[in-house]
């Protein structure tokens, strides 16, 4: 095999199509297609094929795919060792994928303690939609999954739904907010949650699983408040709020590190909201010992208190 046609093939579809790679490969898009298609005859099998303008794996081009990438990560580590003298292949590798619906900062403290352990696993993180991340799973490029949702029961692929906990869902309002509206803090958490008819709402988007969530819990309250801005990224959602654009809602077990990161503060923590994360993996069992490592510490610390 002509491993420098599979480089080519492999920047295609890391790329995201013919033209973006051969920009960065410097050649011809004519000449890459070329070589890829040398790729194809030698191995017997179509690659890629065409959708609209740009290109996607056949079914044996995802299998390709996979190989390459252990093979140019390999490439890679085998420089890493050569210029730092340390073999990185003793270190073991979690490859996580992240709902983009999950808070980073959730994320981030869901995956901390495998990072704790005697011996820690270079992790690599990928974001993006859930769908997306599940085939991924399915297929073994990624070790775990992190959602706010399980896993749909109509997936076609065998994986596990793992319940890290549940959380409370806290309100949080900017000083210069309660200013411009005419609440002091006091005041507006003693009236929670009637005071947030009187302010502007940020609200995540309605593909993520606490919109509806939200928007049930203010019908049931029957409250109407002007909703000033929708986000698919809850940390853009959280820098409107932190400027006082509107009041936003957000995990209430992380509650003290928004209060002190974004300079907000907690409105309340209705009892009857809450949010769950999950971990998704291919085994049944847990036994990859930095999975194990992440649902343990998620349930008996992270979400261990009840939801408020």
């Amino acid at each position: 095999m002509n491993y420098k046609h599979l480089h080519y093939f492999w920047t295609v579809l890391r790329a995201g199509g013919i033209v973006r790679a051969s920009e960065q490969l410097h050649l011809t898009p004519q000449t890459l297609s070329g070589q890829i298609k040398q790729l194809e005859e030698r191995i017997g099998q179509p690659l890629l094929r065409k959708v609209g303008r740009g290109v996607e794996p056949t079914d044996a081009g995802r299998l390709v795919m996979r190989y390459a990438d252990d093979i140019f990560a390999l490439g890679a580590s085998m420089q890493e060792a050569l210029a730092t003298g340390r073999d990185a292949r003793r270190t073991a590798v979690l490859r996580v994928g992240i709902a983009d619906s999950v808070p980073k900062a959730v994320a981030f403290h869901v995956l901390e303690p495998a990072m704790a352990l005697p011996e820690p696993p270079r992790l690599v993180c990928h974001e993006g939609g859930l769908t997306g991340l599940l085939g991924e799973l399915a297929v073994h490029r990624l070790d775990l999954v992190v959602s706010d949702v399980p896993a749909p029961v109509s997936l076609s692929v065998r994986v596990y739904t793992h319940l890290l906990g549940r959380t409370g869902v806290a309100f949080f309002a900017a000083p210069r907010l309660l200013q411009a509206t005419g609440w002091t803090l006091r005041r507006a958490r003693s009236a929670f949650p009637a005071c947030l008819a009187d302010m502007p709402l940020l609200l995540p988007s309605a593909q993520t699983a606490l919109r509806p969530r939200l928007d049930a819990w203010l019908r049931q309250h029957a409250l109407a408040p002007l909703v000033a801005a929708e986000f698919d990224d809850s940390a853009l959602l959280k820098a409107f709020g932190r400027e006082g654009q509107g009041v936003f809602a957000a995990p209430s077990v992380l509650a003290d590190e928004i209060a002190q990161q974004h300079r907000v503060q907690c409105l309340g923590t209705p009892g009857d909201l809450a949010e769950e994360f999950y971990a998704i993996s291919v085994e049944r069992r847990i036994t990859h010992p930095a999975v194990a490592a992440i649902t343990a510490a998620a349930r008996s610390k992270l979400f261990a208190a009840p939801a408020a």
